[in-house]
């Protein structure tokens, strides 16, 4: 078989086997993004090793949650997510400050190092913003002022994450560098401040109405991709996830969704590209690392006290909306997914940490992913009181 014949082959059974996942674990009444982890997980390269590693695959998935992203930010108005800005900026903060406290004394405790304490911290921080988001848009409850906390705080919290990642790598290299660190958080505030205050400007006044004079076919929605996919270059660009850029851009169109329908027009690309994403999350879970018995303690607590974490930190920052929905901002706070993955295998490359501590943070992370969805659903469908 020649490399093109593999490569279209391997795209053939990834989408196959998401969309027949999914539609399994819908049957039963649960998310299907559950669906389409389990299916990486069976036809990835530790259980049936279906599909090699290749490069594209991993591309797919990462256009996937840049337009999963970006059609989130279409339906949440700017205006919307300043209206819960403080309450989101700390549901972020306090969302990062507890499980980071609660990894890192924890490693400490059973006599690792410092460092190892501070990279189990980091990898329990960030939120996988892409898993709540596909449960959020399934519901269709995006436009609701938890789910414009939730996706707030979660925007907030990759910032922090990233910042949080530059110290530990910093320090696990022996140099931490402040004007690095610095120079992140002020990129950072700058390209969120000015895509909120000077984007929609942009966009109403300049952008879009010349576009939609254009007599090229859906100029607008064609428009829309490439500001989608730009902004998530120049956040790539400036060390911000690229999913911030994604939905920032999002956002800034969001009051040309209706009139030129760009949610509608993106559903193909989401329904074709969205489920890579998942799929190849599961493809990276390694399940013979929980064969090892040693280990099992050590990643229930850490899983425990990644899921207290968020529950503790963003429960109480969110508590002035009532009980349920502060535990349901918690919840939807709690999926690590490739962000913890990607922070634990950034410590394993760079010696940090040791292999059982990165079977350790997997563990953490797949259970804190593929728990958070069935939960998430029942906690927003029994419609939570906000004040």
């Amino acid at each position: 078989m020649d490399g093109i014949t593999q490569i279209l082959f391997g795209l053939f059974l990834i989408f196959l086997s998401a969309k027949i996942m999914g539609e399994i674990f819908e049957q039963l009444h649960q998310p299907a993004v559950i669906g389409e982890i389990l299916a990486g997980i069976i036809i990835g390269p530790y259980v049936l090793n279906i599909i090699e590693p290749a490069q594209i695959y991993d591309v797919l998935a990462e256009i996937g949650v840049i337009i999963l992203l970006f059609t989130v930010g279409l339906q949440t108005g700017i205006d919307e997510i300043l209206k819960v800005g403080k309450r989101a900026l700390l549901v972020a903060t306090l969302g990062v400050i507890f499980p980071f406290i609660f990894g890192y004394l924890y490693t400490l405790i059973v006599d690792h190092s410092t460092i190892e304490a501070m990279f189990i911290g980091a990898a329990m921080v960030a939120t996988s913003v892409g898993i709540t988001a596909r449960v959020l848009a399934d519901l269709k409850v995006i436009d609701t002022e938890i789910a414009r906390v939730i996706l707030g705080a979660a925007v907030i919290d990759d910032i922090l994450g990233m910042i949080v990642l530059a110290v530990v790598t910093g320090a696990g290299q022996g140099t931490v560098s402040y004007l690095k660190i610095g120079l992140v958080l002020l990129e950072a505030i700058g390209f969120v401040l000015f895509l909120i205050l000077i984007g929609p400007k942009l966009t109403r006044k300049f952008i879009v109405p010349k576009v939609a004079n254009l007599r090229v076919r859906n100029a607008v929605f064609a428009s829309a991709i490439v500001i989608c996919l730009g902004l998530s270059a120049l956040a790539s660009y400036l060390e911000i996830a690229a999913i911030v850029g994604a939905f920032m851009a999002g956002m800034v169109l969001s009051e040309f969704n209706s009139k030129f329908e760009l949610a509608s027009k993106t559903e193909s690309l989401f329904d074709f590209l969205v489920p890579f994403f998942f799929v190849m999350l599961g493809t990276k879970v390694d399940l013979s690392v929980f064969t090892q018995s040693d280990i099992w303690l050590a990643a229930l607590l850490i899983t425990l006290f990644a899921v207290l974490g968020k529950l503790i930190g963003c429960g109480l920052a969110a508590l002035k909306m009532g009980f349920k929905s502060a535990v349901t901002i918690g919840v939807g706070m709690v999926p690590r997914g490739e962000v913890g993955m990607i922070i634990a295998a950034v410590g394993l490359s760079s010696q940090a940490i040791e292999a059982d501590l990165y079977a350790v943070v997997i563990f953490m992370v797949v259970v804190t992913t593929v728990m958070t969805p069935p939960i998430l659903k029942k906690l927003l469908l029994k419609k939570p009181e906000v004040n």
